[in-house]
């Protein structure tokens, strides 16, 4: 499978060993008999979209670009979207949600620190690419310990902030999707006007407390894999440990 690189700043890739491929790298797993999770690769900056589906629902995480793809991938799935879940606001992670989300008529969530990214082009970093992109507003504002319900799935919401205010992580029994606050082998970038490395350190010491070794970890670029794996080829779980 093609490599795809994460978002990282000039400052984290001089830490970060060479990206190393997941022995998790299909595009689709089974998690249960009754849930499966589908990752769809979107847009120029490669963001991880994925397909949460159980009992027929379908909980779309990160529509980032290229909504018609997603809409397609979905409908061969037996199931509904009913849910357009933003782990932040950042324009590669919400640009699709108003096509999805008239499509489909499906609820926006983004944790409260993050929905005023989803309609401000100046905010989103949009107009930084040269667009000028809003999303639909958020139907459902998320805080940290809130429950997600998809199907027999329950995600809990994870408050992560440090590549944005509102950043988010959502854990469930055996996996978990960490947006851009945690890769593979490195983290997302803290050099944004709403990023805060300090922050992020913090999260990322959070995310350790709260991870298992098999928690299979999805995150918003690049490959995915045990959070075993992580930890031992990710320096910045170390610094945080150390911080």
């Amino acid at each position: 499978m093609k490599e795809v690189n994460t978002e990282t700043t000039e400052k984290h890739r001089k830490h970060s060993p060479a990206h190393i491929l997941s022995a998790f790298s299909a595009d689709s797993a089974v998690i249960n008999i009754m849930s499966q999770v589908i990752r769809i690769v979107v847009g120029e900056i490669a963001t991880n979209c994925y397909l949460l589906y159980s009992n027929e629902e379908i909980a779309v995480i990160d529509p980032g670009f290229e909504g018609i793809k997603i809409l397609e991938k979905a409908s061969t799935l037996e199931g509904k979207i009913t849910r357009i879940i933003n782990t932040h606001g950042h324009i590669d992670h919400i640009s699709a949600n108003k096509t999805i989300k008239q499509a489909t008529d499906a609820k926006i969530y983004i944790h409260k620190d993050d929905a005023d990214l989803l309609t401000h082009a100046s905010k989103n970093l949009s107009l930084l690419i040269g667009e000028f992109i809003q999303s639909s507003p958020a139907d459902v504002i998320v805080n940290d310990g809130d429950v997600i319900k998809v199907g027999q799935v329950e995600l809990k919401v994870v408050h992560t902030p440090g590549h944005t205010k509102g950043g988010i992580c959502l854990l469930a029994d055996k996996f978990a999707f960490t947006g851009d606050t945690l890769f593979f082998d490195s983290i997302g970038r803290t050099d944004f006007p709403d990023s805060d490395e300090k922050m992020m350190f913090e999260s990322l010491k959070k995310l350790q407390n709260m991870l298992t070794d098999d928690t299979i970890v999805y995150p918003g670029h690049g490959e995915w894999g045990n959070f075993s794996e992580i930890k031992r080829v990710n320096p910045f779980l170390s610094m945080a440990s150390e911080d």
